[in-house]
C-alpha cells in the first residue's frame, strides 16, 4: 500500500509568512520519503467541523502550482474540487495547465460540493444537492470532451459550450486521472464507476469500505466499466500512523483492494511528522 499526504490545515507556526517555506519543505520531505501523492483541499474557508472558519485557507490551484515547482515525482491535485466553484471548461483548462507545468503529474479530484457557508459568504450559487450532482456529471463530460480530439460544442442542461478547444493538450494521455471523492451509494459511486480512474472513499472503516466497494463493483457492472481498473483510495488524515492499531487497520484495507491512504500532518510540525512517517511507517506500509 502507498501513502499520499493531504495538507488540509494551514494554521502552521508563523503563518501566513511561513507558509511558502513550510509547504515547500513538507512537499520535498514527503517526496524524498516515499509519499506518492500530495493533495490539498478545495475550500475558501477552513472547515468548521475541524477548526474555526477564520483559520488560514489557501486557494487550491494556486497552491498546487506552487507545489509543482517544488516537486518532481508525486502526483498532485485537489482532494477534492467542489463542482460549484468553477465553470467546467475553465476547470478542465486549469487542470490541463497544472498537468503541463508539472510534467504530467496532475489529477482532477472532484465532488458535488457541500460547504454552504463559504458559498453564501462569497456569493457562489449553492443549488440543491440533486442539481449539484447533475452539474457534477456534466462537468465530468465536459472535461473528458476537452481532453479528447473533439473540440466541438457541448450542450447540457446546466452548461452550454460553443467550443471545447483546449491547447496545449495535457501531458498525460488520454488525460489526467479523474478522482471522485465521497461515499454516496446511489450517485457518487455511480459517477465514479462511469467516469473515474480513482475513487477516494471518505471513510477508512474496513466494514464500511467493504460495503462501498461492493456497491462500486455493482455500478461498474451496470455501466460496463472495469472495476479492477479503478484505483481505490481512502482518507486517513485523522488516523495516528504511529498507533499500534494503524498497520493492522491498513492490512485489512489492503486486503479489500485499497492501494493508497491519504494521511494528514499536524500543523505544529508538518515537516518533522512527515519525516518520521517516511522513516517508520511507509516501509512497513509498502509491505502490505
Amino acid at each position: 500500500m502507498q501513502a499520499g499526504l493531504h495538507f488540509w490545515n494551514y494554521s502552521v507556526p508563523g503563518a501566513p509568512e511561513a507558509l511558502p517555506s513550510i509547504l515547500a519543505e513538507t512537499a520535498r520531505v514527503a517526496e524524498d520519503g516515499g509519499f506518492t501523492q500530495f493533495t490539498v483541499m478545495d475550500h475558501w474557508f477552513q472547515m468548521e467541523r475541524v477548526a474555526p472558519a477564520t483559520e488560514p485557507m489557501l486557494e487550491a490551484f494556486t497552491t498546487l502550482g506552487f507545489l509543482a515547482a517544488h516537486t518532481s515525482r508525486m502526483r498532485i491535485g485537489p482532494l477534492v474540487v467542489g463542482v460549484t466553484y468553477r465553470y467546467p471548461g475553465l476547470l478542465a483548462k486549469t487542470v490541463t495547465t497544472l498537468d503541463v507545468l508539472s510534467s504530467g503529474r496532475a489529477m482532477l479530484g472532484i465532488g458535488a460540493a457541500w460547504y454552504d457557508r463559504e458559498h453564501h459568504a462569497l456569493g457562489v450559487p449553492y443549488p440543491p444537492i440533486g442539481e449539484r450532482f447533475e452539474r457534477l456529471e456534466e462537468a465530468l463530460q465536459i472535461a473528458l470532451q476537452m481532453w479528447s480530439d473533439d473540440d466541438g460544442p457541448y450542450a447540457g442542461t446546466h452548461y452550454q459550450l460553443e467550443e471545447t478547444l483546449n491547447s496545449p493538450r495535457s501531458i498525460q494521455r488520454p488525460h489526467p486521472p479523474i478522482m471522485i471523492g465521497g461515499k454516496g451509494e446511489r450517485k457518487t459511486l455511480r459517477l465514479a464507476a462511469q467516469y473515474a480512474q480513482i475513487v477516494n472513499l471518505t471513510t477508512n472503516d474496513p466494514d464500511e469500505v467493504a460495503h462501498l466497494l461492493d456497491v462500486l463493483r455493482r455500478h461498474c457492472e451496470t455501466v460496463g466499466t472495469d472495476y479492477d481498473a479503478i484505483e481505490k483510495t481512502v482518507i486517513g488524515s485523522a488516523l495516528d500512523p504511529f498507533a499500534d492499531t494503524f498497520l493492522p487497520h491498513m492490512e485489512r484495507l489492503a486486503a479489500l483492494g485499497i492501494t493508497q491512504v491519504a494521511l494528514g500532518a499536524r500543523p505544529a510540525d508538518t515537516v518533522g511528522q512527515v519525516e518520521r512517517v517516511a522513516a517508520e511507517v511507509l516501509p512497513r506500509l509498502a509491505e502490505l
